[in-house]
């Protein structure tokens, strides 16, 4: 007679917040590889990144949102209404807060649109616990206690991984019995091209701060085998304003070799192959509100 074998759980958490609150840190803690850039600069991620964490119990799909926060263009619309929509789409979510940081207005906001959420399971999460002490977290729980009927709080550190193991458990008890959506040693459902130019977007982003901030695409121009086990990759930078260009090529073109040789490491890494990586610069004036130019670079109106 066999053995029953036990049921196999699976779903989807949204992971929504205010911009720079490590959800990208914590998504690529979890799946164990980069999936979703990382910088200092708020609203870095801008499409949903999708992370797949699977055990031979269950298959969790987590969907990284870009921040939400007050939009002043129409990719910040796109951004927004991209972390919204989620919401509707999923089994359970995360709100992910700062410790280090008092509740504001931003995270009233969230707040507001999670009250509209029905019959899925809503989980506190208050993520950088390594930056405060430990008597400055309970009134950090207290400021937040009264405004949602939370299914749970936890108090993580997605940077050091405190608590992050019993915060996968809750969740793996709240995901349905389903089908493993994805192969096992599959960690995130975007091509390898998006991917690689979100590796470069990551560098530029953390090597040039606040001189070049959000009007920086990247687009792929070509990615295909090349000579002595070499991946060619091709990709343009794309900036709003021609002193931005400047910026990123820098002085005698130091700065465009440092951000590919930084990317290289990470795209090789990735690939497990070795790379040559050829990055151009193109300048493409107000970017952020041409439908047409949004489109081409993968923030598609239809997807929201």
């Amino acid at each position: 007679m066999e053995e029953n074998k036990q049921a196999f759980h699976s779903g989807f958490v949204a992971i929504v917040g205010r911009p720079n609150v490590g959800k990208s840190t914590f998504l690529n803690y979890v799946v164990g590889q980069k999936v979703a850039i990382m910088s200092d600069v708020p609203q870095t991620t801008r499409n949903k990144i999708q992370g797949i964490y699977t055990t031979d119990r269950e298959q969790i799909v987590f969907i990284d949102t870009p921040g939400i926060h007050k939009a002043h263009n129409k990719l910040g619309d796109f951004m927004v209404q991209s972390a919204i929509s989620s919401l509707n789409e999923v089994d359970a979510v995360m709100f992910m807060v700062n410790a280090d940081q008092k509740r504001g207005a931003g995270d009233n906001y969230i707040i507001e649109r999670l009250k509209k959420i029905k019959n899925r399971p809503i989980y506190l999460v208050i993520n950088k616990i390594d930056l405060v002490h430990p008597d400055e977290l309970l009134p950090i729980v207290d400021s937040y206690r009264d405004a949602l009927d939370w299914t749970e709080v936890f108090p993580i550190s997605a940077l050091q991984g405190n608590n992050i193991n019993d915060l996968l458990a809750t969740l793996s008890k709240q995901m349905p019995e389903g089908p493993q959506y994805y192969p096992s040693d599959q960690v995130t459902d975007h091509p390898e091209r998006f991917v690689v130019s979100e590796l470069i977007r990551e560098k530029v982003l953390q090597l040039t701060r606040q001189e070049v901030p959000h009007s920086v695409a990247v687009v792929i121009e070509s990615m295909k085998p090349g000579k002595d086990d070499l991946v060619d990759i091709s990709a343009t930078i794309i900036v709003d304003r021609p002193t931005q260009k400047g910026i990123i090529i820098g002085k005698g073109g130091r700065m465009l070799k440092e951000i590919g040789s930084r990317a290289r490491v990470d795209i090789e890494h990735l690939l497990g192959s070795r790379v040559y990586l050829e990055l151009w610069v193109k300048v493409s004036e107000g970017w952020r509100d041409k439908q047409g130019i949004l489109q081409s670079f993968g923030y598609k109106k239809d997807e929201y």
